[in-house]
């Protein structure tokens, strides 16, 4: 789980745990996600992302994971790099042309 927020990666990974552990117990993972955040201090809604984002890179839920959402960003800022070459490979070829 990457992280460029506000809380750290360790207490994320906690949150998680903690949930998918008292999901078992509560009854519902809503129910857990609320208990969870009400004990580490984070909005229930953050922890259902962060909940959200383990599963799907976990495998367990369907989605586009962690290490593929950066690989695909690394992939456009390459290809806006290449277009920015382009036009001005174009932009010089008619110049000396």
């Amino acid at each position: 789980m990457p992280g460029n927020g506000r809380y750290p990666a360790e207490l994320r990974e906690r949150a998680v745990r903690m949930v998918l552990d008292n999901e078992r117990c509560s009854g519902s993972q809503w129910e857990a996600i609320c208990s969870v955040a009400d004990k580490l201090g984070p909005t229930p809604e953050t922890v259902r992302l962060w909940v959200r984002r383990a599963e799907i890179d976990g495998g367990t839920r369907a989605g586009v994971t962690s290490a593929e959402r950066a690989r695909i960003k690394e992939l456009e800022g390459e290809n806006r790099e290449l277009r920015r070459a382009n036009e001005i490979l174009k932009a010089a070829s008619a110049f000396f042309g």
